[in-house]
């Protein structure tokens, strides 16, 4: 049995606090997409036009109901929530794994409630978020941290930030943290998660591509095609 994705591309840069550029991430993602090899013929990929912020939450939903898996890529981490409330009206136990350097908790950030900053603040107001790879947080956001669950539910939302990467493997992104993951970790990540539960959705974001190096460009198309893989030859295991 096939699986179906649609990338849904949304280049919305709105509050990127340090480094620019994410609003150019899903055209270098997409254009790496193209010379990446893929050779696992189950998978059946679509990408759908270009959507702002504002139009994400019925682009998900629409490729929900068409039985794909949406998945989105940024821009920056603001978009992740309105992706989320849309897998979790059809998987009302969703839970999210986020990947990220940063703990992204705060309430609120330069007087925006909807900043890249509190990206899994809103998410948990939807869903349980599971946190991986954070290295950098606020004193606010400390207490919120320190009690968010262990465990994912059966169906999950992956929300994957390019700095959880070490940053001397991912520079091109706008706020690097030092240290982070290798690329092995993050695929041994995905591979246990995709065989032990219903990967359902999943958003790539902030990477900002620089001119000239195309290196992380392709690093995250790989890891795109490699999740689809994963979830190509694990899912229906623990799907309904």
């Amino acid at each position: 049995m096939s699986v179906k994705f649609t990338l849904i591309p949304c280049p919305h840069e709105e509050t990127v606090s340090w480094g620019k550029g994410t609003k150019n991430g899903p055209k270098a993602i997409l254009e790496a997409l193209k010379y990446v090899e893929n050779f696992d013929e189950e998978v059946l990929r679509t990408a759908a036009k270009p959507v702002t912020k504002t139009k994400l939450y019925s682009a998900c939903l629409k490729a929900l109901k068409n039985n794909s898996i949406p998945i989105i890529l940024g821009g920056e981490h603001s978009i992740s929530p309105e992706a989320v409330r849309a897998v979790k009206e059809i998987y009302p136990d969703l839970s999210v794994l986020h990947l990220d350097a940063h703990a992204d908790l705060r309430d609120s950030y330069q007087g925006r409630k909807d900043s890249h900053a509190c990206a899994a603040r809103r998410m948990l107001e939807i869903c349980p978020v599971v946190s991986l790879g954070v290295r950098s947080m606020s004193k606010e956001e400390y207490p919120i941290y320190s009690r968010l669950p262990k465990r994912l539910s059966k169906h999950v939302y992956i929300s994957f930030d390019v700095d959880v990467f070490d940053p001397g493997i991912m520079p091109s992104t706008g706020t690097p943290e030092p240290g982070g993951l290798s690329w092995q970790q993050v695929l041994n990540i995905f591979k246990k998660v995709c065989k032990t539960k219903a990967v359902v959705g999943a958003d790539f974001v902030e990477l900002a591509p620089i001119k000239g190096l195309h290196a992380p460009d392709f690093m995250i198309a790989k890891l795109i095609y490699k999740l689809m893989g994963y979830l190509s030859t694990g899912r229906f295991e623990t799907c309904p």
